[in-house]
């Protein structure tokens, strides 16, 4: 018989954690303010000063494969519960063990932007990595010697939700509930699963999150009946430096679309240089755009449709070619079609920019043209998907790199939007002397993705009503 065991500790656990299951409640906007949480660069948070950086990259584009190919298989798995719960070859506890090893408190830049999240009653400061790719929020629950993390025992409005309930068995499917289920009152479990081994298992519950208002001098207000995971065993790399995810797809059950309907059903963020230092910080915000905080960029916000249905439940833009130096690109129009196999998101929580291959080659191959007349072409050492990179003279300001050389790139949008982005953001800094164009080439068909690097140093505005995306230039400093 091939049964999977919860180990002791998780049982124990469970037993000690109430158990809910009302509908989430309603909340109204609060007056005169919008709601913002702080946006920090993981790269912030790493403890190695000299780190190399050619190896930070590497583990960048890793990481990001890895999500990559995690992101759409999910989107286009209908019957991931069963696909997880089939019998699996090792039966060893040890899958599940709380004793795992948990990888906290260091950093090794993979590019991750995180959020200071205040969760529970009296609330508990976490640090989540923002997403717009998960639909789940959850954080590591701290039990035995594990030092960091939520501890649900000591907030009152720790609520669970029931395995038999029709919440766990049919609603929270697509978030790789499990059905196993046994006693009624057994709080609804997961098992999140990567494709490079790592993975988070837990009970769902749902949670108060209270965070800052912006024009409220010091007042703050709550987000109620939050859907969040409670993981308890953490197994890979993925969630380095983290205490979990914040979730931000367009989803019934994120945090995004939770909080955003509390105001107005916007929320944007600004996200700072990927090699800031960690006083560079700036917010995620829930509600008009800081339309107060970066009221000085009105003036410069561009729009385009955002696709809310196309590649639910991430966010789908209109792509309708790429330019370099104002030159439109010959790129096959079905690329950029959702609905024939293409399509491109925007995505916080990849760092490079992924093109399918029919997009890739030529816009490597015009932006290196360009290039390869002034630098000299280079690899990185021990290879990697980053095919372009150029060495130059970084002890010279003479003799080294001087942006004026480097093409003008722009994405544009079928409905005459356009979006240039600075150099830095797809010319990127890879070692020292050396930097690589920060395209990954991508399988067609597929999916493109603008990741953040290219996002940075722009404020971004979603608006979840309207189905509108906006965008301008911005420094990000705090405000």
């Amino acid at each position: 018989m091939n049964k999977l065991m919860l180990p002791l500790t998780y049982i124990l656990l469970l037993l000690m954690i109430q158990t809910d299951d009302k509908s989430f409640s309603s909340q109204a906007s609060p007056a005169g303010g919008n709601m913002r949480l702080k946006l920090i660069h993981s790269q912030a948070y790493a403890l190695k000063s000299t780190y190399d950086q050619m190896e930070r990259i590497k583990e960048l584009v890793h990481s990001d494969i890895v999500r990559r190919g995690t992101m759409f298989s999910n989107h286009h798995q209908s019957t991931r519960r069963k696909a997880w719960e089939k019998p699996r070859t090792r039966t060893n506890c040890s899958d599940f063990s709380v004793e795992m090893p948990i990888s906290s408190g260091r950093d090794h830049g993979t590019g991750q932007y995180f959020v200071e999240v205040k969760v529970g009653t009296p609330p508990q400061k976490m640090l989540l990595i923002a997403d717009t790719g998960s639909e789940l929020t959850w954080m590591s629950c701290k039990h035995r010697n594990r030092k960091r993390g939520f501890q649900p025992t000591r907030s009152s409005t720790f609520k669970t939700v029931p395995c038999s309930s029709r919440t766990c068995k049919i609603d929270f499917a697509d978030l790789f509930s499990l059905a196993r289920c046994p006693t009624p009152s057994t709080p609804c479990s997961y098992d999140y699963r990567y494709s490079d081994g790592s993975g988070a298992l837990g009970i769902f519950a749902r949670e108060t999150v209270t965070a800052e208002i912006t024009n409220g001098k010091g007042r703050t207000t709550k987000v109620e009946d939050v859907v969040v995971g409670c993981t308890l065993t953490v197994q890979g790399q993925s969630f380095q430096g983290a205490n979990g995810v914040l979730g931000l797809a367009y989803s019934n059950y994120s945090f995004a679309t939770r909080a955003s309907n509390m105001f107005g059903g916007t929320f944007s963020y600004c996200l700072v240089d990927h090699l800031s230092h960690k006083y560079h910080s700036n917010y995620l915000t829930f509600g008009g755009v800081g339309i107060a905080s970066h009221s000085p960029l009105l003036s410069h916000m561009r729009y385009t449709k955002l696709d809310l249905a196309s590649l639910s439940p991430l966010y789908a833009v209109n792509v309708e070619g790429i330019s370099i130096n104002g030159a439109l690109l010959k790129i096959p129009s079905l690329i950029w079609a959702a609905d024939r196999g293409g399509g491109t998101i925007i995505d916080s929580g990849t760092s490079l920019t992924f093109l399918t291959e029919p997009a890739y080659r030529p816009v490597v191959g015009a932006l290196g043209w360009a290039l390869s007349k002034r630098l000299e072409r280079t690899r990185l050492d021990g290879g990697g998907p980053l095919e372009y990179c150029y060495k130059y003279n970084s002890t010279s300001s003479r003799l080294g790199f001087k942006e004026p050389w480097v093409p003008r790139l722009a994405f544009h949008f079928s409905d005459g939007a356009r979006f240039d982005p600075p150099v830095k953001s797809y010319l990127i800094d890879a070692a020292p002397g050396v930097k690589c164009l920060g395209f990954v080439s991508a399988t067609w068909p597929g999916v493109s993705v603008i990741g953040n690097i290219m996002q940075q140093n722009h404020v971004w505005e979603f608006n979840l009503v309207q189905s509108v995306l906006g965008y301008a230039p911005s420094t990000c400093t705090s405000r």
